[in-house]
């Protein structure tokens, strides 16, 4: 998202809680509930040049919007819980869903006492290979390439460029640049070609993000003795699974529930699609997902969850927790439902 399009969405977020339209709307667009995404919960970075910031918020603003939850009249429930209530058509409260796509090690450290603290049922997607220490966190990469060089080299079409990243204006425009480049490419194994070649140019390690970053077996298996947590599938190697053909989206969805099920003995029910927009998981995804029994899963999406999706339960929406957003107003407009029910010209269920 442009700064533009942050500066116009944040006026429509004011607009909304400021003029009390959000609270008016909640009856006709707050649906049955909500599922909240979020990634990375830990203490703020101070780096000038973070563009996949709105990935991390911090614990501080986390166990904010969770008091708030836990204080308001809606129900915290498990994913099991949600569905159980989507099939049965049975809403006595609104409810709200908590989950954490990838498997971040802070996911553990800052987020878990929160949820422990408040009694909060929450679920991990788990994608395998960042816990196998074989994954590659792309985009993480491709900031710390960026952010540590300015003179930034790579090969474009044939032919190789080189870009100004003295400051921090530039460095936005060169990730923003090489980010939606990468995203356009047809196959997921050119993108990842791509980002081997950059990253060993300019002497980033790939594989050092999921060491650093990502929970490992051990780790996950100490944490899924809680009854509070439900570990969900995220696919093997996080690929943006519209650029993969029919056979590899099976595999993909198929051996990451082989995997957990291997190694922490639990055999996920839940899915989150990598990347999860509607440029990365579509109709055929949201089919195969059901073909293969998952109960249920999650795109990027953004909206809250209606009755209408009990017909659609491998395609539902989430509300994201964007650490460009850090302001427990803005989560309660989100939250509502009115700002997406906007974004999604009031359509309760957006499935194409």
């Amino acid at each position: 998202m442009s700064g533009l399009r942050y500066t116009l969405f944040r006026g429509v977020l004011n607009a909304l809680y400021f003029s009390g339209a959000h609270w008016m709307l909640k009856p006709v667009v707050g649906g049955a509930g909500a599922i909240l995404m979020l990634h990375n919960v830990r203490p703020a970075r101070h780096d000038r040049f973070q563009p996949n910031r709105l990935l991390e918020v911090t614990p501080h603003f986390f166990e904010r919007v969770i008091k708030r939850l836990r204080k308001s009249k809606v129900d915290l429930i498990s994913l099991d819980e949600m569905h159980r209530r989507l099939v049965s058509n049975e809403f006595p409260r609104r409810f709200v869903c908590i989950t954490f796509d990838d498997g971040y090690r802070d996911n553990h450290e800052f987020a878990y006492p929160v949820l422990k603290k408040y009694e909060v049922p929450f679920a991990i997607y788990v994608a395998t290979s960042f816990a196998d220490r074989v994954g590659e966190l792309w985009w993480l990469a491709l900031e710390a390439v960026i952010a540590q060089n300015e003179l930034v080299g790579i090969r474009l079409d044939g032919s190789d460029r080189w870009f100004e990243a003295r400051s921090i204006a530039e460095k936005r425009a060169v990730y923003d640049h090489i980010y939606g480049w990468l995203r356009q490419l047809p196959t997921e194994a050119e993108l990842r070609r791509v980002m081997r070649e950059l990253t060993t140019r300019h002497r980033v390690d790939m594989a050092s993000f999921c060491n650093e970053l990502c929970m490992d077996w051990k780790e996950l298996a100490e944490f899924a003795a809680d009854s509070l947590l439900t570990i969900g599938a995220h696919t093997v190697n996080h690929p943006i699974l519209t650029k993969l053909d029919d056979k590899s989206v099976r595999a993909e969805l198929e051996n990451s529930r082989a995997v957990i099920e291997a190694a922490l003995g639990v055999r996920p029910k839940h899915l989150a699609y990598p990347v999860g927009d509607n440029t990365a998981a579509g109709p055929r995804e949201f089919k195969i997902a059901a073909d293969l029994g998952f109960a249920t899963a999650v795109t990027t999406r953004p909206g809250v969850i209606f009755p209408q999706h009990s017909r659609h339960l491998t395609a539902l929406p989430r509300i994201s927790l964007n650490g460009n957003f850090q302001s427990t107003r803005y989560a309660k407009v989100l939250i509502s439902g009115a700002a997406t029910a906007i974004n999604n010209r009031f359509r309760p269920v957006n499935v194409t």
